[in-house]
């Protein structure tokens, strides 16, 4: 396998386009887990993909390997008690490399402070590696609950971790 190197970077207007494409495969890729159709234009509701790319309380980032796409990650709630990753994403031939363990340790580095991330249980690589990362993060000290998902009680309850980022030290 090729070794990657990632680029985390905030989504600028020119990547619109790329961001809304890996959304498309995130979203197909959830559907597995949260059941739904694309709409009739061979769409996913696009309301969180909007929001991440248009409001301020939100922060979206780009993954990148050169010029080569790798993923996304948006976050919610930054004015709030606790950031929330609302929506993370690694294309498949970039998974099991090491990437997203790489982008997500940096996507939370530079939101210190509180965090909650939820997924499905049936989700069992994503169980496995949301722990990894929670332990990664916080040691033991972080917790796990499941909630109700909102508008949605034909689906399981999400699981949720939770778990406060320490501010990147500064080596003076």
């Amino acid at each position: 396998m090729t070794i990657l190197q990632a680029t985390v970077r905030p989504v600028s207007a020119a990547d619109h386009p790329a961001v809304q494409r890996l959304w498309l495969m995130f979203r197909h890729d959830m559907a597995e887990f949260q059941g739904g159709l694309p709409s009739p234009d061979a769409t996913y509701h696009g309301e969180r993909l909007r929001s991440a790319l248009e409001d301020d309380d939100w922060a979206a980032y780009l993954f990148t390997s050169g010029d080569r796409p790798l993923g996304f990650s948006f976050v919610r709630a930054l004015s709030g008690p606790a950031r929330v990753l609302n929506a993370f994403f690694v294309v498949r031939g970039a998974r099991r490399s090491g990437i997203g363990m790489t982008v997500v340790r940096e996507v939370i580095s530079r939101h210190p402070g509180p965090w909650e991330i939820a997924f499905q249980d049936a989700n069992t690589a994503a169980v496995a590696f949301w722990r990894r990362v929670a332990t990664d993060v916080a040691g033991d000290a972080w917790t796990e609950e499941r909630r109700p998902v909102p508008n949605r009680p034909d689906v399981r309850p999400d699981v949720w971790i939770s778990f406060t980022a320490a501010a990147p030290s500064r080596a003076g």
